[in-house]
Order: C-alpha cells, then sequence, then structure tokens
C-alpha cells in the first residue's frame, strides 16, 4: 500500500527530475518573479475595491471582480512555488484568455477597451512559461495518477 507521504515525496523527486537547465531554469524564474509582482498588484487592485466602473460595465455583477482578483493573487503564488509554477502559468494564461475576449468584445466601446493588447502579451508570457515548465507540469500529473 503507498501512504500519501510516499506519493507527495515521488511527486517532489519527479518535478525535481524535470527541472530545466540552469540557464533557462534562470530566465524562468525571473520572467515568473517579474509576472507574479504584477498579477499580485492587478489582483489586489480589483480585490481591494479597484475598477468597480470596468467590472459594472462588463455587467456581469461584481462577484466576477472577486473571482478574478482571487485567481490572479492565487496564481502569483503558485507562480512562485516550485511545484506548482508550470500548472499557475496555465492557469494565468486561461484567466488572461478570457480577460482579452471581454476587453476586445465586451468592453471595446469604453476606456477599458484598449486594454485587450496587454491582456494579450500578459497571456502570450504566461503560455511561454507553461510551455518551458511543461516537464513539471507532466511530472506532477503523474505523481497525482499513481
Amino acid at each position: 500500500m503507498i501512504t500519501t507521504t510516499a506519493r507527495v515525496t515521488a511527486a517532489r523527486l519527479a518535478i525535481r527530475e524535470a527541472r530545466p537547465r540552469r540557464l533557462t531554469s534562470t530566465l524562468l524564474w525571473a520572467a515568473q518573479i517579474l509576472l507574479a509582482l504584477l498579477f499580485v498588484y492587478f489582483g489586489l487592485a480589483k480585490l481591494t475595491g479597484g475598477l468597480v466602473q470596468e467590472f459594472a460595465d462588463i455587467g456581469a455583477g461584481q462577484w466576477l471582480r472577486y473571482f478574478s482578483g482571487t485567481a490572479e493573487v492565487a496564481g502569483a503564488i503558485g507562480l512562485l512555488t516550485p511545484w506548482l509554477a508550470g500548472l499557475a502559468a496555465a492557469g494565468l494564461a486561461a484567466v488572461m484568455a478570457g480577460a482579452t475576449i471581454i476587453n476586445a468584445t465586451v468592453l471595446h466601446n469604453t476606456t477599458y477597451g484598449s486594454l485587450w493588447v496587454m491582456t494579450l502579451l500578459l497571456g502570450a508570457v504566461c503560455v511561454l512559461l507553461a510551455y518551458g515548465r511543461r516537464q513539471q507540469i507532466k511530472s506532477l500529473w503523474t505523481a497525482i495518477r499513481r
């Protein structure tokens, strides 16, 4: 019988073996730290009452502001967690895809409509990070399925 502790240990070892080379890892970490700072800033702005008008213009209600702010802060924490970084980057890419679609379609006639370029670029960087950490994502998935 395999215990939970053994599974966690096996997952950590598999993720450690899947790490990219030193230079690639250094570049990925630099990008992750910068992105984490940005997402903490944006997420806290949403959670502390900023951007109320933008989310009112969307028409979905303020729950979406809290949801996206929480997702951004959680993703930022995930980017700084070695074994979750790839998964967090993939999740943030999905959040940015949704933000890009909303900014380009729903908010295109407002002052927030031009933000689709920024959200698209942030999403692209998140996709590149997830791609750079793809071996860690595969190792985590394999360890979870055992």
